[in-house]
């Protein structure tokens, strides 16, 4: 366990002038409100705070996040309140450990939700303050280091959310080291036999290799000195996690991967790096579309480089990266390496621009209330890659790798995006879901009176061009909501000799409205269209009649019920409605064991869906309606999956009898044998439920020459 002692050492070499007084006055509290706390491991609790303000002073932090950082979890886990911390160490400190603060002590419906806001909420005041999410960053790189003491399930659960938020903020903030840590450790606990794997054959052949980098090394330094240009060449090996990405993605074999091994070369100047950029180029032949300036459009989280990929001297293909000492700096610390707080300054203003993204993303998620679907934006916003377009009079704007015109024309402005009709790019007109690549000069054309289509959901990229296409939805949706309820309401009072028309506007009315707990009259009337109103609920606020006389039907009712004497799914409960016509989204196909939604179908019934499924989140969820999965149910439901493997003698009698042996039907099955000897096999079968799924992808994992198994959605 990191010492008190060991942390001010490292604060006095970076930082001469810091205040130590403030970080023991945080240690002995942290020390004694967590007095009696122990960690999974066994540890006292202390340790955590300790490793967390460590890895902040291996980040050259200023004193206040290292002071936030040994005080991280005092509010969430201990006696201590927000006025205490505030009266002992200011409202800088304070305003920084309630961002990192989680939402466990608040109630919500479901973990998923509280997970949701508690990434808002930090995200809010990462906005705001930036050293909040490199705290969390740190917390949850301790908290990865020490993930061997948690249940499988949870350790799982924990891994996967760190690969779908943390690490890639720590790649869009630059901080690489963070992010290849918690990619191998996920990845270590996500898949364990795959992390095995290809850790053995990096260093099955790993002295044949150095000797190789050696060699490569020697050629390089040797151009460079003749042309008498000072520098330092390094070889280093890709982290396992990116080495198996591109083996999946790729469909390629470990042995196919050329840049296991990337070289780097560091020079004082950026003229020098253009100069070495040559001289490799005279060297070794470049290979076409694989060379990348990031200097010159730098990343944006300041990242710079120059990226080639050239055949070398035994005629396999290098990757080599040039740059300057200070771009490698940056490149290793991200926006740590900008750090310009200082007592009671803020972070150079230069600097928060070029993170503006962090702002966007924020005012992206605005008017998001799903948790489901801020999240899945979130993701989207995360993007690794990114292209660099040209507006008509030569501005660059940034996009997300394959953003199309829609999502340009809703960069520039809302309104050019809900009035585009059609594209130009580089002066020749393109289909709208054209995807944009890095130069591309694009030109909108709008239309007057001209309106976003739902099919652009399809292909836009960016949140802020969903968000806004969603919102128009949702608005006409809402506008005829209105009429078909305005309709409804009519004609219910009418049949008690009331006027609606003439109602609507007295007192009474708004009485009803807030008793029946809407803001407004208007969102009342679009809940009767929506179905979850009924419009009898609103006339026995104006008679009194005896209650078995009277039958609530509401538009759900209307709208299902040609079809609700049939069977409904066991396996499905709609809250608040029996015999209800059940259909599963064929997009998502939910099983036993996934989070659920359903949504009201015109003349159709209840449709479910996976609550993180694509087509549901375009959906209106002002038709949202709760349903659960009926445990005592003893259906079976169809899943696909997707398996990759190279072929071998037996390898599909192999999948099948695995398959079989865990009592699950096949209902289809398909194959693709490649020139690369690899198979992808294509299945649909029946299980229980996702723990039946889990545990036959698990055994079909360990079939022999089987790289991957899993689910897919159409």
């Amino acid at each position: 366990m990191i010492r008190i002692t060991d942390i001010i050492d490292k604060v006095t070499a970076y930082n001469p002038e810091a205040d130590l007084h403030i970080l023991d006055r945080a240690y002995v509290y942290s020390a004694r409100v967590h007095d009696g706390q122990v960690r999974l491991s066994g540890e006292p609790y202390l340790s955590h705070p300790l490793e967390v303000a460590g890895i902040l002073s291996d980040m050259k932090l200023d004193v206040i996040s290292v002071v936030a950082g040994l005080l991280h979890d005092v509010i969430e886990d201990t006696h201590a309140t927000s006025e205490e911390i505030k009266e002992m160490f200011g409202e800088e400190v304070l305003h920084i450990v309630s961002g990192v603060t989680k939402l466990s002590k608040i109630p919500f419906s479901d973990s998923h939700t509280r997970e949701a806001e508690s990434i808002r909420k930090m995200l809010l005041a990462m906005a705001d303050d930036i050293r909040v999410v490199l705290i969390k960053l740190a917390d949850r790189l301790h908290n990865m280091r020490t993930l061997q003491y948690q249940t499988e399930e949870k350790r799982i659960k924990i891994a996967q959310e760190t690969l779908d938020i943390y690490s890639p903020i720590a790649a869009r903030l630059g901080i690489y080291w963070i992010k290849q840590e918690l990619e191998n450790i996920a990845f270590m606990n996500i898949k364990p036999d795959e992390f095995l794997n290809i850790k053995n054959l990096v260093k099955k052949d790993q002295v044949d290799r150095e000797k190789y980098v050696g060699t490569v090394k020697d050629f390089i330094r040797k151009k460079m000195d003749e042309n008498n240009i000072k520098c330092e060449v390094l070889g280093r090996y890709k982290n396992y996690y990116s080495i198996y990405q591109k083996m999946i993605n790729q469909n390629l074999s470990f042995e196919q991967i050329y840049d296991i091994i990337a070289f780097r070369i560091i020079l004082d100047t950026v003229p020098q790096c253009y100069e070495a950029l040559g001289l490799v180029h005279s060297l070794w032949k470049p290979i076409a579309h694989k060379f990348k300036d990031y200097i010159g459009f730098p990343k944006t989280n300041m990242y710079q480089s120059l990226h080639t990929t050239v055949v070398g001297p035994i005629g396999e293909r290098i990757e080599i990266q040039i740059r300057t000492w200070e771009m490698d700096r940056i490149a290793r610390s991200g926006i740590a390496a900008h750090w310009s707080y200082k007592e009671g300054k803020r972070i150079d203003e230069n600097i928060s621009k070029k993170f503006s993204w962090i702002q966007n993303l924020v005012e992206n998620q605005h008017e998001t209330k799903d948790p489901v679907e801020f999240i899945e934006n979130v993701r989207l916003d995360l993007y690794p890659d990114e292209v660099y377009v040209f507006t008509p009079q030569g501005a660059v704007k940034s996009l997300p790798k394959g953003a199309t015109p829609v999502d340009f024309a809703y960069l520039i402005h809302t309104e050019i995006g809900n009035q585009c009709s059609g594209a130009k790019v580089n002066g020749r007109m393109v289909p709208l879901n054209y995807e944009l690549q890095t130069g591309n000069i694009v030109e909108i054309i709008t239309s007057k009176g001209h309106n976003p289509s739902k099919d652009w959901l399809k292909f836009v990229k960016t949140v802020k061009a969903r968000a806004r296409i969603r919102q128009w939805i949702k608005t006409q949706d809402k506008d005829r909501s209105i009429t078909l309820g305005r309709e409804i309401c009519e004609k219910a009072f009418r049949k008690e000799r009331l006027n609606f028309t003439t109602l609507m506007k007295t007192e009474e009315m708004g009485r009803v409205v807030d008793q029946l707990g809407f803001k407004t009259l208007d969102d009342m009337i679009a809940s009767v269209g929506y179905g979850k109103t009924t419009p009898i609920q609103i006339v026995r606020k104006f008679v009194s009649k005896p209650q078995e006389e009277e039958q609530d039907e509401s538009i759900l009712d209307k709208l299902i019920g040609r079809v609700k004497k049939k069977k409904p799914a066991s396996g499905i409960i709609v809250k608040g409605f029996d015999d209800i016509l059940i259909k599963f989204g064929k997009c998502c196909q939910a099983i036993p064991g996934d989070p659920i939604t359903g949504y009201i179908t015109q003349g159709y019934g209840v449709t479910v869906h996976r609550t993180n499924c694509a087509n549901a989140l375009k959906m209106n969820p002002e038709r949202q309606i709760d349903v659960e999965w009926n445990m005592d149910s003893s259906d079976l439901y169809p899943v696909k999956i997707y398996i990759t493997a190279y072929d071998r003698v037996g390898l599909l009698a192999d999948i099948t009898s695995n398959i079989s042996k865990n009592a699950s039907n096949i209902l289809s099955a398909n194959t693709i044998t490649k020139e690369n000897n690899a198979v992808d096999c294509f299945f649909t079968l029946t299980v229980k439920d996702t723990d039946h799924m889990k545990k036959i992808l698990s055994d079909l994992k360990k079939t022999k020459q089987v790289t991957d198994a899993k689910r897919i959605n159409e």
